[in-house]
């Protein structure tokens, strides 16, 4: 693939469908987008691992959902790993790009730099939130923690609130292309099975502690198609999927050509985030000026950092706070 494809393919999201199958899916390939996320922060690898796979799965999901406003997913726990937070927006208009942001907080003297990242997170759930704005009721799903992986989380997700049969496969780490700087790379494919009809009928699941898989919702004819296309994307490399030497058509047609993978137009992917000085000063304005007193540093100003992307905010406290909003 040349150079001028490879970048063509670069933090975008493909969306496709199995004509053959009644499965749609997505080809998401991040390169600028997960740099960007990750060199915000010092993280050790197993919080860049954990942050890099979430980042993934949200621009998966948050463009399969088509939604015009924000997607977010929050992975807590009680371990180490405390919180793995995400945010995707949606494009304003048709050809604009999505944005995605992410950050993580942990305890780094808690960490075991030898584990499995999954495992720092301990017991807690996986959350879908979805904001589609003024006027809309916001949506909150969650899904315990199990299944030894963020992805198989999401999978469990989609299973329970949507009754989707959802299938993940990534791959990402740093990348070391010949004549460029190492750098954080990443892609996946996510597949998912058309909805039935008729819904579940099992009150419980086969899945780990009782939670719904795709055997519990798919049968027959729509099982084989879905078992079919599973074992098609298991033969998928990494490489594969991260790129840069395959675009995603080519890994499609590799994969799929017998299921007739339909593609419809790629949605650029940025990073971005939403912070603002006017966010920071609402959200200071339920605290009286005596609160404020207490939040303000040595020098004189208040401080606020973003922990998505860095911006650093000093405001002048006596413009805060509901007293300094009124007055």
């Amino acid at each position: 693939m040349t150079l001028g494809a490879q970048l063509a393919w670069d933090d975008t999201v493909l969306p496709f469908q199995l004509d053959q199958s009644g499965i749609r899916g997505r080809v998401a390939r991040l390169d600028g987008v997960l740099e960007q996320v990750l060199k915000q922060h010092d993280y050790p690898p197993l919080i860049e691992a954990l942050v890099a796979e979430a980042a993934l799965l949200t621009a998966l999901i948050g463009q399969a959902i088509k939604l015009r406003w924000k997607l977010s997913l929050q992975i807590r726990g009680n371990g180490p790993a405390r919180l793995i937070a995400t945010d995707y927006y949606g494009p304003q208009a048709d050809g604009e790009p999505a944005r995605i942001r992410a950050y993580a907080s942990y305890d780094a003297e808690a960490l075991d730099l030898t584990a499995q990242p999954f495992s720092q997170i301990g017991a807690g759930y996986l959350a879908v939130m979805l904001d589609q704005g003024e006027g809309m009721v916001p949506y909150q799903g969650f899904t315990p923690i199990a299944g030894g992986s963020l992805s198989a989380c999401a999978e469990t997700y989609f299973a329970q609130s949507e009754q989707i049969p959802t299938r993940f496969s990534l791959s990402f780490g740093q990348s070391t292309e010949p004549g460029r700087v190492s750098h954080w790379r990443g892609g996946g494919v996510m597949l998912q099975h058309m909805p039935q009809t008729g819904g579940v009928a099992a009150e419980g699941g086969s899945g780990e502690g009782g939670l719904l898989t795709h055997a519990d919702i798919l049968s027959g004819a729509a099982s084989e198609d879905w078992n079919r296309a599973n074992l098609l994307l298991d033969t998928v490399e990494e490489m594969e999927l991260i790129g840069p030497t395959v675009a995603p058509t080519e890994l499609l047609v590799r994969l799929f050509h017998e299921e007739g993978p339909r593609v419809f137009d790629a949605q650029p992917v940025r990073f971005g985030c939403s912070c603002s000085e006017d966010k920071v000063r609402n959200t200071m304005s339920i605290y009286s000026q005596k609160d404020i007193a207490k939040m303000t540093a040595a020098h004189g100003m208040v401080t606020a950092d973003c922990q998505f992307c860095g911006a650093h905010y000093e405001l002048d406290p006596k413009t805060l706070g509901f007293e300094g909003k009124n007055g």
